[in-house]
């Protein structure tokens, strides 16, 4: 968590940098004269610490990530993880950022939404009339593979895949995945195929 809660830290503290705000003076966490402590970038990581949470638990319902990756350094008393399975962790994470999301007409990244609720935050500061409204874009979590979908593709025939459409190759990764018991993404374009 701490690993995913920094990488979101980063971009607030970006987005924040790129706007112009002072970042120790916040609203809902204490002012602090330290520089390490900017309340405001704590602040702005409330309303997207989601991002976070669903990519720890992407990580670990995929396998990316297992307890065997974690180990405990005695000195400092802290855990650790090895650098492979923290660089799987930074690409769910970089997966989870990268996902698209239609926000005043247009189709952004969850960075990209960061910098411009940062930016509304601003305005709304020199601009008191404006209303600033966190809870938009809302954020819609949705699985493509839950027990119906997973039941469909491990009962599909071959014949009935190519008739649909789906390719042969796509149909093995389909049971392969299906048949166990970890996270697995299935496009919307074979999604609408399975008549999902």
């Amino acid at each position: 968590m701490n690993c995913a809660y920094g990488v979101l830290e980063g971009e607030c503290r970006r987005a924040i940098n790129a706007v112009g705000l002072e970042p120790s003076v916040g609203f809902l966490h204490d002012f602090s004269s330290y520089q390490t402590k900017q309340s405001l970038v704590y602040d702005l990581q409330e309303p997207f610490r989601w991002l976070s949470d669903v990519s720890v638990i992407e990580a670990f319902e995929s396998e990316a990530l297992k307890l065997s990756d974690f180990y405990f350094t005695g000195d400092d008393y802290r855990y650790r993880f090895e650098m492979e399975a923290k660089q799987r962790f930074i690409g769910i994470l970089r997966d989870r950022f990268n996902v698209g999301i239609t926000y005043k007409g247009r189709l952004l990244k969850w960075d990209s939404v960061i910098l411009e609720k940062t930016s509304e935050l601003g305005k709304s500061l020199t601009f008191p009339s404006r209303v600033l409204d966190f809870s938009k874009p809302a954020s819609t979590l949705e699985r493509t593979d839950n027990n119906l979908i997973r039941a469909k593709i491990l009962h599909l025939t071959q014949s009935e895949a190519r008739n649909r459409g789906i390719g042969k190759s796509t149909l093995h990764y389909l049971r392969q995945k299906a048949s166990g018991n970890g996270l697995f993404h299935v496009c919307a374009k074979t999604l609408s195929k399975l008549g999902s």
